[in-house]
């Protein structure tokens, strides 16, 4: 593929056509998570609550494998931009035998701890029960995960936006599709309860995996996995974990902020963490459609940072920018406007939807701010500058977040943890427009 075109084509057009088949995507994942909460939910607000637990570890799986694929990204959009195709190649074939060892390395690890971890969170046993039987089976599909991650960010590095779209598409679908019949049974499908959410999870991921494999195998990109490139380089090893590194801790403290909160609220009721569950559901249809524009921008911004292009730079970040704002603002207005129902759509506990409503409410205040600390960081990540990036993401997740969380919540309770969602995002909005500003300047 010429990939050429993204230096040339006008930034507008050019971060759209690359950004909507992500947000498409994205947009059909988060239809998976919705509806996969929503299955889970009817079998019972316990194994909602075992979701809920569950999903902060789930999280940093994915964080661990999402964070690397970012690095690997950077780094191959980075030498395509300079025209070094061998170093591009060498880096495509170290982040695919990395991304399977971060991938057994987190089945084994997390397995390991949930008892421990679930117990933190809860000492009911059905509960307990659930999260264990969920979890197992889930982890075991780690590796396949990481290589999944691998594969889109790799496709993404040279511009091929579409290959993630109908993969991505393709796993959801399969999921969606086969989460009512494991979890319930219809037919000659036995009905497995919250073990049938899991399977088809995973069914889902290894789906995605195989469209990737055949269409890499069938059309042939720019990079290439040969054996040739499987050769020491530690100064390759050493960007892609330069990059993947802060961009994985970025991506993993969201679990470390939904943990403590987990931890916060519980003391005043069991309520307010599944509320607080559904509300991280519901945020993906809300930041992952961003994410898919932050996705197209990452390649694009990489190689025009690789290939010189300092003005378009500049140009890529203020696009992505307003793009996000718009995504911010839509999802704004919907969560103010009908919050009832869209936590009803997990619970018919009339006190969970009455309170989980003013949660919705409050917490919504800050999603259009929020569009300067999501671009900022995946600018930064573009460029290769992870330590900013990251310096971003730890204000915003725990060194602001908590404590604010912390302080409000023994002020005003719950009410007062959702009002710390908003005051956060202000802060860390002024946080990252003045990194952003040093680092773009520098460039």
């Amino acid at each position: 593929m010429n990939d050429t075109f993204m230096k040339e084509k006008p930034v507008l057009p050019l971060i759209t056509s690359m950004a909507l088949p992500m947000v498409i995507s994205m947009l059909v994942n988060s239809l998976y998570n919705i509806v996969d909460s929503f299955f889970v939910a009817k079998i019972s607000e316990d194994a909602m609550t075992a979701l809920s637990l569950v999903y902060p570890v789930q999280n940093f799986i994915n964080a661990v494998a999402i964070g690397f694929g970012v690095g690997i990204n950077a780094v191959i959009a980075f030498y395509l931009g300079a025209d070094d195709e061998k170093n591009a190649n060498i880096a495509a074939a170290h982040g695919l035998v990395l991304s399977l060892v971060h991938g057994i390395i987190m089945m084994i690890g997390c397995i390991a701890v949930m008892p421990a971890f679930l117990g933190k969170f809860t000492e009911a046993g059905p509960v307990m029960e659930l999260g264990l039987e969920y979890s197992g089976i889930v982890f075991a599909f780690s590796p396949v995960i990481a290589l999944s991650l691998y594969f889109e960010k790799l496709f993404q590095a040279v511009g091929n936006m579409k290959v993630s779209m109908v993969s991505l598409m393709a796993g959801c679908i399969t999921n969606i599709i086969l989460d009512p019949l494991l979890i319930f049974g219809f037919g000659s499908f036995v009905g497995m309860g919250i073990e049938g959410a899991a399977i088809a999870t995973g069914i889902g991921q290894v789906t995605s995996v195989a469209v990737y494999l055949v269409v890499y195998a069938v059309w042939p990109i720019r990079v290439r996995i040969k054996s040739q490139y499987f050769v020491k380089n530690t100064m390759i090893d050493g960007r892609l974990y330069s990059i993947g590194i802060p961009a994985i801790l970025n991506l993993a403290l969201p679990s470390v902020l939904i943990s403590s909160l987990n931890a916060i609220l519980a003391e005043y009721s069991q309520i307010y963490v599944v509320i607080l569950g559904i509300y991280y559901k519901l945020q993906t249809f809300l930041y992952l459609p961003a994410n898919g524009i932050i996705q197209g921008m990452r390649p694009v911004i990489g190689y025009n940072y690789g290939a010189g292009e300092r003005k378009r730079v500049k140009q890529i970040y203020s696009v992505t920018l307003r793009m996000c704002g718009v995504i911010m603002a839509l999802g704004t207005v919907i969560c103010l406007a009908i919050p009832g129902q869209l936590i009803g759509m997990f619970t018919e506990n009339q006190a969970t939807i009455l309170a989980g409503q003013t949660a919705l409410r409050i917490i919504s205040a800050g999603f259009v701010v929020s569009a300067v600390s999501v671009t900022s960081s995946g600018a930064l990540e573009g460029l290769g500058k992870g330590t900013p990036s990251l310096a971003i993401s730890l204000s915003r997740y725990v060194l602001i977040m908590i404590p604010a969380a912390s302080v409000l919540g023994g002020l005003w309770g719950p009410t007062g943890v959702w009002c710390a969602f908003g005051m956060t995002e202000v802060v860390t909005a002024g946080i990252s427009l003045f990194v952003i500003r040093r680092v773009v300047q520098g460039v």
